[in-house]
């Protein structure tokens, strides 16, 4: 099978040299027909001179520039359309997940029985607050989505190109691949990989980007929330029915000593909240629509390096042997991608 590996890149100068070092020897024993894909989400360093100079030297690589950050999943989402492989990799370019770990992948897509394949660490590889809010993420994807497999989700993943056509038509901002590539297929697996320490800096995921990231999922790509605003004012509507009911039952007995200032302020507080949060769930709805009304695109290509032939010429190129390159710029289509604007 022919593979393409994308590669979304933000502040990844220093990585991406040893990181293309390390995918060709692996791409060229895995599959005759490879390519390479190295999205640069506007990154403010020396990523895209790196990356363009990659593709330059590579005929297997290509480098694509967005014209400002849009975040991963939008990073991925432009690699994705620009496939021509049978078989899309997604991994990050710190080097955690190292290339040497693909063949797994792509061995669990053998034959027909999966379309996703997840890459999972055997060992958790971030501390326990980015782990907890990593699994508090993957937790809200498989009970509110839905998703199968959700808890196994990881950045490292192995799919057939063909599923990319169930979210063809996704525009805005507000979109996620794990939940898009779920639309297209149910049958998902997993496999334990080895993942290896952040070569250099840190993660721009902190454990807040992942809640905002979750709520991001929950408010786009599900009604949960707007269940949880009537569960919300039915529970409401039960403790003031049980309020009345003491009121009445307190009358009756001949106890009518009037509820204190302090009583009857929290109650308007209490029901004040619920109605607020109702009204806040609501307007987070409402808000998406508007912005996807305004038609925000997902992201936009300013800038295309390396090789335009077919994924099937590609898979020739050698470290020390300069390659072909070309240059293209277009707009991209407005399609996917709904992580926190910077990693």
């Amino acid at each position: 099978m022919s593979v393409s590996v994308v590669v979304p890149c933000y502040r990844s100068a220093r990585t991406l040299p040893a990181l293309v070092a390390r995918l060709m020897p692996v791409l060229r024993e895995a599959s005759a027909r490879h390519e390479v894909i190295l999205v640069v989400d506007g990154s403010p360093d020396d990523t895209w001179e790196t990356a363009a100079d990659l593709a330059r030297r590579f005929d297997a690589v290509r480098a694509i520039r967005l014209s400002r950050n849009y975040g991963q999943h939008n990073a991925l989402a432009a690699g994705i359309r620009e496939a021509r492989s049978e078989v899309v990799v997604t991994m990050d370019d710190d080097l955690q997940h190292p290339p040497e770990q693909i063949p797994l992948l792509l061995a669990a897509l053998e034959g027909d029985r999966l379309d996703l394949v997840y890459g999972i660490p055997h060992e958790e590889e971030h501390g326990f607050l980015r782990s907890l809010a990593s699994r508090s993420v993957k937790a809200g994807m498989a009970g509110a989505l839905g998703i199968r497999g959700a808890r196994a989700i990881s950045a490292f993943r192995a799919f057939r190109t063909r599923l990319r056509d169930g979210f063809e038509e996704l525009s805005g901002p507000h979109v996620s691949i794990d939940v898009a590539l779920s639309w297209a297929t149910s049958r998902v697996g997993s496999v334990g990989v080895h993942m290896d320490e952040r070569s250099s800096g840190r993660s721009n995921y902190t454990p807040r980007l992942l809640v905002r990231h979750t709520v991001n999922m929950l408010v786009g790509y599900s009604t949960a929330p707007l269940r949880a605003a009537s569960y919300l004012g039915f529970a409401a509507g039960v403790v003031g029915l049980l309020l009345g009911a003491v009121v009445l039952w307190r009358f009756a007995t001949g106890d009518t000593t009037v509820a204190g200032f302090t009583t009857v302020a929290s109650m308007v507080a209490l029901f004040s909240s619920a109605q607020l949060m109702s009204i806040g769930i609501l307007g987070e709805y409402v808000g998406r629509i508007h912005g996807n009304n305004m038609g925000r695109p997902a992201y936009v290509v300013c800038e295309r390096t390396g090789s335009p032939g077919d994924a099937a010429s590609r898979g020739h190129g050698d470290p020390s042997v300069p390659g072909r390159a070309g240059a293209g710029h277009g707009r991209a289509r407005a399609g996917a991608g709904s992580a926190p604007d910077e990693r």
